[in-house]
């Protein structure tokens, strides 16, 4: 064969073989734009505009206390020497212990009385001498005013020497000022009677109210020292029928609390189920903890069912304010805002305006209860302006004139699962995936 056929045959291949390249290359191109790519419309999630109540709530945590707690104390020294009974025991054999129901003056404890009764003898014995004395100084009185009435007579006769008659006014007026003295003693002995009394009496320790004993710090035979503070023995609960939380309230919220402000509440101890009380005082003593004050306010509570206990944590909502029947928003649709390319056309100028920073030209603000929403149609979303109400954390009060109930709005953008339809190069070898077998 001659050399030009072979050189025609050889660039027949050549040209073949190019436009085989170019063919897959456009293949390649056109299946990527396919699938890689895709559909340039966005999906978003929605929700529908509805009527329903809404409450705004604060929250805060606090501890339940008593309504009244009585700390009883001791104000002798001495060792206690036994225990009142319970009045729950029907046996009358078991002492007063934590949670015994207790009545006004009612025995709780009681102090060896030995020493105290001795001197309460003593200041007896002391108190009947000193009104014996003021018998001897009576008597005393009524001698010498007779010397002085006869001194008197005898005088004008010059019976009776001067010095003699001046000593015998002495005698008289000083046994007048003894008498005055034995009975500024009697009164003292009587004092130290009546205190020596009391002593005693202090060493019989009783309930001075109605309620329950929810903390006992003595035993028997345990020394009671008194000092400047009377030392507790009982700590006991006027009425646990009647309880507070003192919660504790950031001072950002403390402005829009208020006297008899409903409150709900739950407790670790008995979950699912809420609780009722009411605001019954705000004290103004605020404490200050790592540069955040605080402020306590106080929760009456209704204990009839004696199931709430003293010193439990009660995690509480304080109902600020109530909205019936309003239209409702999430305020995740009130916070989001639309891409530029998102916005329908017709309003997209409009919106990327009110959108920017404001400028020389935009220095109109909006009010502080002024939101917007997002609707979705054909050509993009397009905005809807509502008046804001009142809000719970997660919804929020809508109204205006373009907002009705049923409305669509958008939430945020819909997420795709991409995990069945990853896209793929055609020029790459794909590996096949191994099946499992079943077992």
């Amino acid at each position: 064969m001659s050399p030009a056929p072979k050189r025609e045959e050889s660039v027949m291949r050549t040209i073949l073989a190019m436009l085989v390249v170019v063919g897959l290359a456009a293949g390649g191109v056109y299946y990527y734009l396919g699938h890689f790519r895709g559909d340039a419309r966005t999906d978003f999630r929605t929700e529908t505009i509805r009527r329903g109540d809404l409450l705004s709530t604060i929250s805060a945590s606090g501890t339940l206390e008593p309504e009244e707690v009585v700390d009883v104390g001791a104000q002798v020294v001495g060792r206690i020497k036994q225990l009142g009974l319970d009045p729950d025991d029907p046996k009358q054999k078991k002492t007063v212990d934590y949670g015994s129901t207790v009545h006004e003056g009612m025995v709780l404890a009681m102090i060896d009385d030995a020493t105290y009764r001795a001197e309460l003898r003593q200041v007896q014995a002391q108190l009947e001498r000193s009104k014996a004395d003021l018998l001897q100084l009576m008597a005393k009185l009524e001698q010498t005013k007779q010397e002085w009435k006869r001194a008197e007579v005898l005088r004008p006769k010059n019976a009776i020497s001067d010095t003699d008659f001046d000593l015998a006014v002495a005698n008289y007026k000083s046994a007048e000022a003894n008498v005055a003295v034995g009975q500024s003693v009697i009164r003292q002995n009587e004092a130290a009677l009546e205190l020596a009394q009391a002593n005693v009496n202090y060493t019989v320790i009783k309930s001075p109210v109605d309620g329950k004993i929810i903390d006992r710090r003595v035993n028997i035979g345990q020394t009671v020292v008194s000092s400047l503070n009377a030392p507790s023995l009982f700590l006991i609960a006027k009425d646990l029928r009647r309880m507070q939380i003192w919660a504790s309230v950031n001072e950002a919220d403390i402005g829009r609390i208020r006297v008899d402000m409903p409150v709900s509440f739950t407790v670790d101890a008995f979950p699912g189920k809420t609780f009722r009380g009411h605001v019954s005082q705000i004290r103004l003593n605020a404490t200050m903890v790592q540069n955040v004050v605080t402020y306590t306010v106080v929760v009456a509570v209704d204990n009839s069912e004696n199931r709430l206990l003293p010193y439990m944590t009660a995690n509480l909502q304080f109902e600020v304010e109530r909205r019936k029947d309003v239209l409702l928003a999430s305020n995740m649709a009130l916070r989001w805002k639309p891409k530029p390319e998102q916005i329908a056309a017709d309003v997209a100028s409009t919106a990327s305006t009110k959108n920017r920073p404001k400028t020389d030209q935009e220095s109109a603000k909006r009010p502080d209860d002024a939101g917007r929403l997002w609707v979705e149609d054909d050509g993009g979303v397009h905005p809807i302006d509502v008046v804001l109400g009142l809000t719970d954390g997660q919804k929020t009060e809508i109204s205006g004139p373009n907002v009705k109930e049923g409305l669509e709005i958008v939430l945020g953008e819909q997420l795709k699962d991409t995990s069945n339809d990853t896209p793929t190069n055609p020029f790459v070898p794909q590996l096949r995936r191994s099946r499992s077998r079943p077992h």
